[in-house]
C-alpha cells in the first residue's frame, strides 16, 4: 500500500485545528528574521538557550539574549513583564535545550514559542548571524 495514502488525511475541520494549535507553539527561522528586520520592537524576546558565553559571542542570532535554559528560574524572568512573550531557539532540531527552556518558561507561567529549526535552521536559511569580537575559540 502506498504509505502517502495509507492512512486518510483528517477532514479540513480537524486539520485546521491541528495546525492552528501547533503554530500557537512555535514559529521558524523566516518568522523571527522578518519581524526582527521590521526595525521596531518585535513584540517578543528572543532567547539563546544553549552554551555558555563563549559560543553565543562566537556566534548567534541578532538581537538575541543570552539565557541558558539551566538558568530560567522565577528571580531571572522577573526583569521582563509577566505577559512578555519568549521565543527560545537553540542549537538545531539536534538539540533538546529548546524544549527544556519552553517548559520552564509555561511552567512559570510565561507565554512561549520554540522557533524550530534553531542556528541550524537559521543558517539554513542564509541569515546572518551576529557575534563579538573578543569571542573565544574554546568555552
Amino acid at each position: 500500500m502506498n504509505p502517502v495514502t495509507q492512512y486518510p488525511a483528517a477532514p479540513a475541520s480537524q486539520a485546521l485545528a491541528w495546525f492552528h494549535q501547533k503554530l500557537q507553539f512555535e514559529t521558524d527561522c523566516a518568522d523571527v528574521h522578518s519581524a526582527l528586520s521590521q526595525g521596531n520592537a518585535p513584540g517578543f524576546v528572543l532567547l539563546h538557550v544553549v552554551g555558555g558565553e563563549a559560543q553565543f559571542a562566537r556566534r548567534h542570532i541578532p538581537g538575541a539574549v543570552h539565557l541558558p535554559h539551566r538558568d530560567i528560574r522565577p528571580e531571572v524572568m522577573a526583569r521582563w513583564p509577566e505577559d512578555t512573550l519568549f521565543v527560545v531557539y537553540c542549537a538545531g532540531p539536534h538539540c533538546n535545550g529548546a524544549d527544556q527552556a519552553a517548559m520552564k518558561l509555561a511552567a512559570l507561567g510565561r507565554p512561549v514559542k520554540l522557533m524550530i529549526g534553531g542556528l541550524t535552521g537559521w543558517a539554513d536559511e542564509g541569515f546572518a548571524f551576529a557575534s563579538t569580537e573578543n569571542a573565544t575559540e574554546h568555552e
